[in-house]
């Protein structure tokens, strides 16, 4: 799977301390919405601390992950911002969540002012629909806990922490919550955890999870 490097089109805190100016902080707490499908699309997001999950409903009322998650100094709710259509999706809180929240017309502004933000914009929409196609690729490709182990390392690249017992992934989900981001049950992640708590490619510890073994978790990509 290709390897993106999300630093490379980071913005820098000078282009934060811009959108920051154009925008208002609003805190979301965990589990809440912070927009649903049919929404109007008015204003677009900088996350300033937190984690965001990115999901549709389907017919039958179940929660499917359609994209990355978005971590701390991301910017998201850019597409249809942009075109001027209604959302998608549903975005909410995986835990606490700060945002700044800028409308559509105050961001047009900046972008107009500042290029290196516009560049910026262009090329994360750009790398998500590299995203959206390699997460179909992993539907059709991978069984499910090469999902699940994709998934871990995903985890540990964006919200890693490395500590004696293995590299911490430093926020939790509950198992619902990564089998909606798999396409699969919860009793299935459960299952599947407790395989890889058993081999020792991961430890979980009050509740905490640890990637202890990246090559025994690795052999499951097949």
């Amino acid at each position: 799977m290709e390897n993106i490097d999300h630093e490379a089109f980071a913005l820098d805190e000078h282009e934060k301390n811009l959108i920051r100016e154009y925008g208002t902080v609003v805190h979301y707490p965990k589990g809440q919405i912070i927009f649903a499908e049919g929404d109007s699309a008015d204003r677009i997001y900088l996350i300033e601390e937190g984690f965001v999950k990115i999901y549709r409903i389907t017919p039958e009322g179940r929660r499917v992950t359609v994209g990355s998650m978005r971590t701390s100094g991301q910017l998201m709710g850019l597409a249809e911002t942009l075109y001027r259509g209604e959302r998608t999706c549903f975005a909410g809180a995986i835990n606490d969540t700060n945002l700044v929240v800028v409308r559509r017309a105050r961001f047009e502004e900046l972008l107009a002012k500042e290029p290196s933000i516009a560049i910026k914009v262009a090329t994360t929409l750009g790398v998500r629909m590299r995203e959206a196609e390699g997460i179909i690729q992993e539907m059709v490709c991978f069984q499910v806990p090469g999902r699940l182990a994709m998934l871990l390392f995903k985890m540990s690249e964006r919200a890693g922490v490395e500590t004696e017992t293995g590299t911490k992934i430093n926020f939790r989900l509950t198992h619902e919550e990564i089998a909606c981001m798999i396409g699969t049950s919860r009793q299935t992640v459960t299952s599947l955890l407790n395989i890889f708590r058993q081999e020792h490619s991961i430890a979980i510890e009050e509740k905490e999870l640890y990637i202890v073994d990246i090559y025994k978790l690795n052999k499951w990509i097949v």
